[in-house]
């Protein structure tokens, strides 16, 4: 799939781990689509353990008892996904989510169910087993839903293309699929068949790899396989992760083009949590959050939201509706950090980027804990003459000859379009 933009949506990890349900998924879609969608927000997420029965948390519930088809291909819950009864499986919420204008995705573990194997159950147009095909020496250190599949084994390939044909049927625009991208030895062929799968499927779909870090040597692989992988574990509501987030984008920027998207995972904005707490909400402050989305940004990151977005206030709506910043997203090309520097004991970071429609973008960070104001010498960014600023999150507009001065708070960001005048 040729993609010039960046995904942008909704994914319900940050909120509901692996407790979402249909109802949940549905209001959710709807305020999307009322909401956001004129702003470029177009996918609806379903995330892990939807064929968990009794799933009520963010825990995985290990060795569950998984909704499956004769063919050891999980399918959804009916407790939890009710119109997937009658063997209807994610159809019918898909076309809920398609009727809205919206595009409809799935989590899946990279893999064939344990249960599949120890059932030893058949692989659809083969007479070959689960068990057969499993490598059950290559499991999850973190959830016990899977088994590896072996490439090398026959009937391996025919349950992949098994698994995205019936995907294909329902459907599913967007698969992430978990535990294939941080340590790759025993994943790395498996990435390669599943991705063949998919893309054999007859239907196009966007193919997202979890979690991280993504190993830098195997970029080309991601970009071949896949059109966004995780350049980071799970990212949460903390400013050290933020914080690292920089350096992480400096090593991928370079890497990010049209299909393929170097991911610093979700926005855990607005209430997150919430199987845990209802009062849950982002530790994060607008200063951080602004930092968050400028950065994600410029260096053209997937923009997945994680929070409740009916509980979403005008703070958070704002974030997620600033058409320049947006612009900025889809528009941003060559984006790379320019400097770090310390300035009066605050740290300062500076990012650049071509506008693909004419101009350059450039977005500078305060990291230090009080508020500052820093010096950008135009030459910094390659501009020699006079220019007109355009600040993104205000709309502020001024014209500049040698420099641009910029007061910013303590862990926040200015972003700006920069042309010649």
């Amino acid at each position: 799939m040729n993609l010039s933009k960046a995904p942008m949506g909704w994914n319900s990890w940050d909120c509901y781990g692996a407790s979402v349900d249909e109802e949940t998924v549905r209001k959710n879609a709807d305020f999307m689509a009322k909401h956001l969608k004129q702003y470029g927000w177009e996918y609806i997420v379903v995330d892990i353990q939807w064929s968990a029965p009794n799933a009520s948390s963010h825990e995985y519930e290990p060795f569950a008892d998984l909704c499956m088809d004769e063919f050891s291909r999980l399918v959804p819950a009916e407790k939890r996904f009710p119109s997937s009864a009658g063997g209807k499986g994610f159809a019918p919420l898909a076309e809920y989510v398609h009727s809205l204008g919206l595009k409809f995705g799935i989590h899946i573990m990279r893999g064939i169910p344990r249960q599949a194997v120890h059932k030893n159950t058949p692989i659809k147009g083969t007479d070959k087993t689960a068990r057969q095909i499993a490598k059950t020496s290559s499991i999850c250190q973190w959830n016990t839903d899977m088994y590896g599949v072996d490439p090398a084994k026959e009937g391996a390939k025919e349950y992949y293309d098994s698994l995205f044909e019936l995907y294909a049927s329902w459907g599913v625009d967007f698969v992430k699929v978990d535990d294939i991208c941080r340590e790759m030895p025993h994943e790395e062929t498996e990435l390669v068949m599943l991705s063949e799968s998919l893309k054999g499927c007859g239907r196009e779909m966007i193919l997202s790899l979890s979690p991280g870090p993504a190993l830098l040597e195997k970029s080309e692989l991601y970009k071949q396989t896949s059109n966004m992988w995780r350049i980071t574990d799970d990212f949460w509501d903390k400013w050290e992760l933020l914080y690292a987030m920089f350096e992480r984008a400096e090593k991928w920027c370079t890497h990010t083009g049209a299909g393929h998207f170097p991911d610093a995972d979700m926005l855990p904005i607005g209430p997150i949590l919430q199987d845990y707490d209802k009062s849950n909400h982002t530790k994060f402050t607008e200063n951080e959050q602004v930092t968050m989305m400028t950065l994600w940004s410029i260096f053209r990151s997937p923009l997945m939201i994680g929070g409740e977005m009916t509980g979403f206030d005008d703070f958070t709506m704002g974030l997620l509706t600033n058409e320049a910043v947006l612009k900025m997203h889809s528009n941003s090309r060559h984006s790379h950090q320019v400097w770090r520097k310390t300035v009066d004991g605050s740290e300062y970071i500076l990012w650049t980027a071509a506008d693909c429609e004419g101009g350059q973008y450039a977005a500078v960070f305060n990291a230090g804990d009080t508020e500052g104001e820093i010096e950008i010498p135009l030459t910094d960014l390659e501009l020699y003459g006079s220019v007109k600023v355009c600040e993104l999150w205000s709309g502020e507009s001024f014209n500049a000859d040698r420099s641009v001065s910029v007061k910013i708070g303590s862990h926040g960001a200015k972003a700006f379009r920069i042309v010649l005048s």
